[in-house]
Parts: structure tokens; sequence; C-alpha cells
């Protein structure tokens, strides 16, 4: 398959940025009293260089050559130059060639399958409940049985593993954790039965696989690069971090799923939006005399209606919520992005007050429209709880008046409760735990949690030796987690340097994920909640990837140069799974193997 072309932008390297609109629109009026030519744009000095510039007359060294609208300003204001202003030459998966447009989801769907395969496969090994599962699996289970949790008999675990799960009490069970995910795990135990493995890890397997198509379809969207597309897609299949926890019904892989959900549905809402505003800019300009829009109109900029990438949004993050509510840091991070985004756009399209128009007519509606759907998800998600008559705290407010809040129906009043004292118990968890881990560590995989280890016996379990290991350890890819925190560094730069929006994106979604874990120090903390973050750490490394692939005006030698760099890592990537799969997936190994894998002291 060949790449398709990566754009400058796509490679890291974006074209210079064009200058405002609303410079372009004052050049044209001014140019009766500079003498510039209104069909070619050149001015005296532009004229007298023009032998040795180009046909386009434009001084050298601005990066603008390629830019016509700028040699022409009268067509500043048309749709097509609007639009590859805001979105650029490629604005969907349409304006590829025939020849790659069925690559544009081939890519997502074949790196899904590499993703699938490796989740699947064994996927009922080991027969037991490993680590949390011991939770939330159960949970899970009562969610079939009655719609919310309750509690077990001791040793229930024997009849789980067992094959027995129907040893459920009557009476309801205390848990700190909103319901997605858990409903997502009962999903796969309502098609397969809750009395296997296989069935309570379906849930799990799936949005893990999903995971891996969205961020290889993510990586095409913001790179515009079928070649990036297949790295992001196979370093997320491949990773061993995300695959182990693809492997466990724990709740972080959902809720890594809905969080990158909304990220791509608000990818998808910055293109429709520059769309729409190019549009009406370009009617409002086809409207007037001179073939700009008016003062006026050029203050603020138009309204630009409903967008409904940004209810899906609002709908992804109201159920990330539900899943977990460190997603909250998601949804503040993702809204201010989105709004920077269209404070950028009014900006670039010619809007003279740019930034207070972008807040009033794209910021407040961005609020009042991902925020409520956000709650309203939020809240549905709790319906099972609200259905049931003896659910923990269900009956609260019935025993525990309240002067003042008494209008407040009982059911919200007793959910209201729920959540203040679950909150408490996070805000109080600093129990010691043998696999903690302080978030300075996470990214250089400094303590993985244990979450299964046996040491069967010669002739027991398939052990052919005198003592083997068969573990679970979600020790990450080292090629994707330390170049991925290498490239981190490189972003940084990028971002500041070059403001390149692509770069910003990426490390607003790793900061929400990875930063405020640092506010809570006394708190219990562990590795896999880094998985939350994980996929755009992968879309990281793959921008820096582009740098290295170059850009697609480069020398041939250059790209293939690029190309084979890029492609030795990923074979390091993958020879770094295989070297560690078995210690992820619970083969039996030698003893001696297993230490093998162990490159940390901490890791054991």
């Amino acid at each position: 398959m060949n790449p398709s072309p990566v754009s400058a932008a796509a490679s890291g390297n974006p074209p210079a940025s064009p200058a405002p609109a609303e410079a372009v629109d004052a050049a044209d009026a001014s140019a009766r009293q500079t003498g510039v030519d209104p069909k070619s744009g050149m001015g005296p000095l532009a004229r007298r260089n023009s032998g040795n510039e180009g046909a386009s007359g434009l001084l050298p060294g601005r990066g603008l050559e390629r830019h016509s609208w700028i040699a022409r300003p009268a067509e500043a204001f048309t749709a097509e130059a609007l639009r590859t202003r805001l979105i650029g030459g490629i604005q969907s998966w349409r304006d590829y060639p025939a020849s790659l447009r069925l690559w544009f989801w081939l890519i997502p769907t074949i790196t899904a399958i590499l993703g699938g395969i490796l989740r699947f496969f064994r996927l009922e090994a080991p027969h037991s409940l490993v680590f949390d599962e011991t939770y939330y699996v159960k949970d899970a289970y009562s969610y079939l049985v009655s719609g919310y949790e309750r509690s077990w008999p001791a040793k229930a675990n024997d009849s789980f593993n067992a094959g027995n799960p129907d040893v459920l009490l009557n009476t309801p069970e205390y848990v700190v954790h909103p319901p997605v995910g858990k409903w997502m795990i009962a999903f796969g135990m309502w098609l397969f039965g809750g009395d296997n493995p296989f069935g309570w890890r379906f849930g799990a397997a799936l949005a893990g696989t999903l995971t891996v198509f969205l961020v290889s379809l993510i990586a095409l969207k913001l790179f515009r690069s079928h070649t990036l597309g297949v790295v992001a897609g196979v370093l997320l299949a491949i990773d061993g971090h995300h695959l182990v926890l693809s492997r466990t019904s724990l709740l972080d892989v959902f809720l890594a799923l809905w969080i990158l959900a909304a990220f791509g549905a608000l990818l998808l809402d910055r293109d429709d939006g520059r769309r729409r505003l190019a549009s009406r800019l370009a009617a409002q300009a086809a409207a007037s005399p001179g073939g700009r829009p008016s003062p006026t109109q050029l203050v603020a900029g138009p309204w630009l209606g409903m967008r409904w990438w940004r209810l899906v949004a609002g709908l992804c993050l109201g159920l990330a919520v539900g899943t977990k509510w460190s997603a909250l840091f998601f949804v503040a991070a993702f809204g201010l992005m989105t709004v920077l985004w269209d404070i950028s756009a009014r900006r670039v399209a010619g809007i003279r007050s740019w930034f207070s128009a972008a807040i009033i007519k794209d910021g407040l509606p961005a609020f009042v429209t991902i925020i409520p759907v956000a709650a309203v998800t939020y809240v549905a998600t709790w319906t099972g709880w609200f259905l049931s008559k003896d659910a923990y705290y269900r009956q609260w407010a019935a025993t525990n008046p309240a002067p003042g809040w008494d209008w407040l129906p009982n059911s919200v009043r007793s959910l209201a409760h729920y959540h203040l004292e679950a909150y408490k118990f996070h805000q109080g968890l600093s129990s010691d735990h043998p696999y903690e881990s302080s978030p300075w560590t996470w990214l250089l995989m400094g303590r993985p949690t244990s979450f299964y280890y046996q040491s069967p016996k010669e002739g027991a379990a398939g052990c052919v030796v005198e003592t083997c290991s068969s573990a679970i350890l979600p020790v990450g890819n080292p090629v994707v987690w330390w170049g991925g925190t290498i490239a981190l560094v490189i972003l940084l730069f990028w971002w500041a340097g070059r403001r390149d929006w692509r770069a910003g994106a990426i490390l607003a979604g790793v900061a929400a994920g990875y930063l405020p874990w640092f506010m809570y120090p006394e708190r219990t903390m562990f590795i896999f909640y880094a998985v939350s973050f994980e996929p755009f750490l992968v879309l990281g490394l793959t921008y820096v990837l582009g740098l290295v692939l170059g850009r697609s005006s480069d020398p041939p030698w250059r790209r293939r140069s690029g190309l084979y760099v890029v492609g030795l890592v990923l074979v390091l990537a993958v020879l770094a799974t295989a070297f560690f799969y078995p210690v992820l997936t619970a083969e039996v190994i030698s003893y001696q193997e297993w230490r093998m894998r162990m490159w940390m002291p901490s890791w054991i």
C-alpha cells in the first residue's frame, strides 16, 4: 500500500499561519492609496522584485506563496478560500483520491482486527477472578439480576470461579463507582453467561478493540496520513498495558473508550463548525457589493447554529463520568479545548472581535450543549438504582428530613447523599497497598500492578520444569511508553513554538488524565489509571514519528529514510510485545523466563 501524502501540518511541520483575514480586507481597501494592483495584489515593492520572486510577487521568506487568496484579496471571503484557510486542503475522507478512500476505513478496521485477536485469544485464561474483578464482575452480575449492587456471602469468589454465580444475598452493597462500566461488563455476561470468564471479560475486550479502531481513525483525521493511521492503531493494539486492561474486567478500559469517543466527536465538530463559519461568511460576502462581509458583520461574525457533534460529545462524556468520576477532568479540558478552537477559527476567518465573539457565540452555546447533555446522561445511568426499592441509600431521604430541601424528590436527595459519601470515601482512600504507585512513576512504568501470579510445580498446569510462573502484569510496551514520554516533551515545544493545534489537543488529553492525580499525593493510586490517557500518549508518539517521516514535499530519499525509521520503531514495538506476551496473558513459563522479563526490581 502506498501511503497517502503527508501534509506539512500532518507531519508536524505546518505551513506558516496565514495573516488574519482582516489584514487582507484592510489591504484591499487601501489599494487605491498604496498602488496595489487589485488583480495581483502586488504593491510597488513587490512589482519591483517580481522578476526574482515568481508570479505571485510576494516578498521572499514569508511562506505565503501558496495562498492565492492573499495575492487576490477580493477572493479572501469566498467559500472555498475560507474552507481552505480554516480546515485545509483535505477536509474529509472524501477528499482523498478514489484509490485511497477505502483505506481510510480499512486501516482502522485492520488494526482493530489485530487488537481484537490479541484481546480475545485465550480470554478465558485464567479461569478465575483476578485482582479487582472480584468487585466489578460480581457487581455486574448483580445488575443483571436486580439492576443494582447486592452483597455476596463469604467465599463467593469460589462459587463464581466454579461457574455458580447465583449466590447473591438480598441485602444491598455499598459501592463507590458509577454504573456504566459495570453495565458494560454485564452486557458480555448477558450474551455469553456469567458462569464463565469469557462472558465476564467480553465487554472489556470489545471496548479495548473499539478503542484501537478509534485511535487509528482519529490519527487519520489528525495527521491526514494513512501511514500514521497504521502506526497509531498498531502501537495501541500491541501495547501490553492496554492489552491487559482489555482482557480484565476493570472499569478503566471503558473509561478510555468513552473519553476517546468524545474527543473524536469534538474533532468532527471542529471541522463542522469551521465549514459552517466559512459558508455563512461567504454568503454574507456574496450578498455585499464589495464581495466581502460588511464591517459590521465582521465585528463578531455569524451564529453557527446547533452543533450536533457536540451533543454526541456530551453523551460520551456523560457515559465516561458514569464510568469513573475522574472523567470530570476531561469534561473541563475538552470544553476549554473546543472553545479555543472556535476562538482560533474566528481569528483566522477575519473576525475583528474574535475572542469575545467566540466566547459569546461559540463558548456559551458549547456549555449549554455539552454540560446538560452530559449531566442528563450521567443521571440516566443510575436508572437501575432509581427503579429499585432497597438499593444502598435508596431510602435515606425518607428517614433524614432536610428542611429547606424538601422540595426535592426523596430519590434525588438520596442520590446526592450517596455521592457525598462516595466522594468522602475517595478523598480518604489512603490505605497501603503493595502495588500502589505514585503518578511520578507512571510514564516510566515504575511499579506495574500485579493482577495475578501463580507458581505451579512440575507436572501441574502444563509446567515441565521444576518451578514455573503464570502471571498477569500490565507492563506497558517500553517502545510505546518510554518513546511516548520523550514525545510529550517534543510536543510541548511544537505546541509552544509552532502553535500546532494537533500537539495542543494531544497534550490536553494527556494532561486531563494524568496531572489531576498529582493533587492527591496521599491517596492510594495505581498505574493502570493511566490507561485513560494512554491513547493520547500513543497519538503523541505517532505525531513525533510523523516528524521523522517528513513532509510530502521532501525529497524521495528523505521520505524513504523516514519510513525506514518508522518501520524500525514498529518492528521493535512488536518484538517487545512478543517478548512480554507470556506475562501479559498468564501463560505458564519457567521461573527463569519470568525473571528475565522483570526488567526492574519494582516490577516484582
